[in-house]
């Protein structure tokens, strides 16, 4: 369900960039793929023919200058501002930043991914901003959220099940009176994310791919 979503967030896009340890994103684009053919997406994780050479520079070159239309984006701590954390969260430290702050503020179309949906991850208040921006959307494993650009504020957009997302979520957002439920994936999504789907990702993915797949 997830990953059918998320091919339908990049809407035209021709340029997908899905940063390491992002399998879940990696299936959404590469299952909006099998839709578009001449989408491209560009991997960090890639074990083999990765095009960036030098760690990340040619990534940040390609955001640079405007060619890169949607990143995924995840963090320790998601706030209601918009707000990401990849320093450190309850006295634990995290990798570090490195360019999410760049990629937010020029990639044109940055959706915020985190599969936990927990008061521990979406808090009202991140405990140190690692990167900040006017993101897309918020994609949870529970629900998906709009940016309002001009309020500052989450849209609840549907929820997976019937649950009570307030209870779940650390910061306060706006929602339509009836909050409707996320379409599950067609017959023909299925098919593909079993097929050429799992094996496009299965290179680079191989532990999420045999745990998904078999």
């Amino acid at each position: 369900m997830i990953a059918r979503l998320i091919a339908r967030l990049p809407d035209e896009a021709r340029h997908v960039a899905v940063g390491a340890a992002s399998p879940i994103p990696a299936t959404g684009a590469f299952l909006a793929k099998q839709k578009s053919p001449s989408l491209r997406i560009s991997l960090l994780q890639k074990r083999t023919g990765n095009p960036f050479t030098e760690g990340s520079r040619e990534l940040f070159d390609l955001a640079g200058q405007g060619r890169i239309d949607v990143f995924f984006l995840g963090g320790a701590q998601i706030d209601g501002e918009a707000n990401i954390n990849l320093v450190r969260a309850e006295g634990r430290r995290f990798p570090g930043s490195f360019g999410s702050a760049f990629m937010y503020s020029v990639v044109k179309k940055t959706i915020l991914f985190r599969e936990e949906h927990s008061r521990r991850v979406l808090v009202p208040k991140v405990e140190f901003v690692s990167a900040r921006g006017d993101p897309a959307a918020l994609l949870t494993g529970r629900a998906l959220f709009s940016w309002q650009k001009d309020r500052r504020r989450w849209l609840l957009e549907s929820v997976h099940k019937s649950v009570d997302i307030r209870a779940e979520t650390g910061f306060d957002f706006d929602s339509p009176a009836e909050v409707p439920l996320t379409p599950g994936p067609s017959e023909e999504d299925l098919r593909l994310l079993r097929g050429p789907v799992a094996r496009a990702i299965a290179g680079d993915y191989p532990d999420f791919a045999k745990r998904v797949w078999g």
